[in-house]
C-alpha cells in the first residue's frame, strides 16, 4: 500500500505535472482512468514489484505508450465532437443565407426573376456550329427564340431580358429548350436555369442542407454550383 508520505510525494509530483484534480473532478470522472490514476497504478506497481525480477524498461515504456494512445484517441473524439457541432452551425447559417435567393438547377422550367428576366447556362460538350434557344408557354406555344450562333465548348450563359408584360403578368412558368448542331443536325440539350428558393432545411448528415426550389422541389445544396441573391444578376459559386 502507499503510505501517507508516499501519497503526499505523489500528489506533489502530480501537482507539478498539472494533472492533480479536485475532489469534484475526481467524482465527476470516477468512471474514467485519467493520468493521475495511471500514475498511481504505475507507482504502486513499481513499489510492489519483485526486486529480484524488476519490470523491464521496455515493459514500462510500452505501458506508457498504450496509455498515451488511449488518451490521444479520447482527445481526438472530443475534438471531432466539437468539429461536428461547428459544422452543424455552419449548415444552419448556410441554409438561412439561401432563403429568398435563386439557385441554378438543371431543368427546362424557368420563370422571370424579380427584374423580369430569365437567366441560365448551357453546358456544351463540344463546339457547335449553331446554338438556338426556344421559349414556350404552358400550352406549348413558342413565345420567343434566341439564335446564339456558334459557341465554344463548356459553359455558356444566356438570358432573355425584354420579356413582354403579358408573360410577366401571367405568372406562368416557361419551358426552355436548347438545340445545338455538333455536325450531325440539331440535338436537344438540357439547360440549367435559376429558380427561386422557397425554404431551406438543415437535413441530416447524409443529405446536408436541403432547398425547396420552386418548380423543382427538394434539391441538395451540395448539388448547386451557383446562386444569386434577390435582385442581383451576378452569380457566385456555392
Amino acid at each position: 500500500m502507499i503510505d501517507t508520505a508516499n501519497q503526499n510525494q505523489l500528489n506533489s509530483i502530480l501537482q507539478k505535472l498539472g494533472v492533480n484534480k479536485s475532489e469534484e473532478e475526481k467524482q465527476a470522472n470516477s468512471d474514467q482512468l485519467g493520468q493521475e490514476d495511471f500514475l498511481k497504478l504505475m507507482t504502486t506497481q513499481l513499489q510492489n514489484q519483485d526486486p529480484f525480477a524488476p519490470m523491464e524498461n521496455a515493459e514500462f515504456i510500452a505501458q506508457m505508450a498504450q496509455f498515451s494512445t488511449v488518451t490521444g484517441i479520447t482527445e481526438m473524439g472530443e475534438s471531432l465532437k466539437t468539429l461536428s457541432s461547428q459544422i452543424s452551425e455552419f449548415r444552419v447559417a448556410t441554409a438561412s443565407s439561401l432563403m429568398g435567393a435563386s439557385v441554378m438547377v438543371p431543368g427546362n422550367v424557368a420563370r422571370p426573376d424579380s427584374n423580369g428576366e430569365i437567366h441560365g447556362m448551357i453546358d456544351l460538350p463540344s463546339s457547335p456550329t449553331r446554338t438556338r434557344l426556344s421559349f414556350s408557354d404552358a400550352s406549348g406555344t413558342p413565345v420567343h427564340s434566341i439564335d446564339m450562333g456558334p459557341q465554344a465548348s463548356g459553359l455558356t450563359g444566356f438570358s432573355w431580358e425584354d420579356i413582354p408584360s403579358d408573360i410577366l403578368n401571367s405568372d406562368e412558368p416557361l419551358r426552355v429548350d436548347v438545340f445545338a448542331n455538333f455536325g450531325n443536325g440539331m440535338e436537344n440539350l438540357t439547360p440549367s436555369v435559376f429558380a427561386e428558393v422557397f425554404s431551406t432545411s438543415v437535413g441530416d448528415e447524409t443529405s446536408g442542407v436541403m432547398l425547396d426550389v420552386r418548380d423543382y422541389g427538394q434539391v441538395r445544396a451540395a448539388d448547386v454550383l451557383r446562386f444569386r441573391t434577390a435582385g442581383n444578376n451576378s452569380t457566385e459559386a456555392l
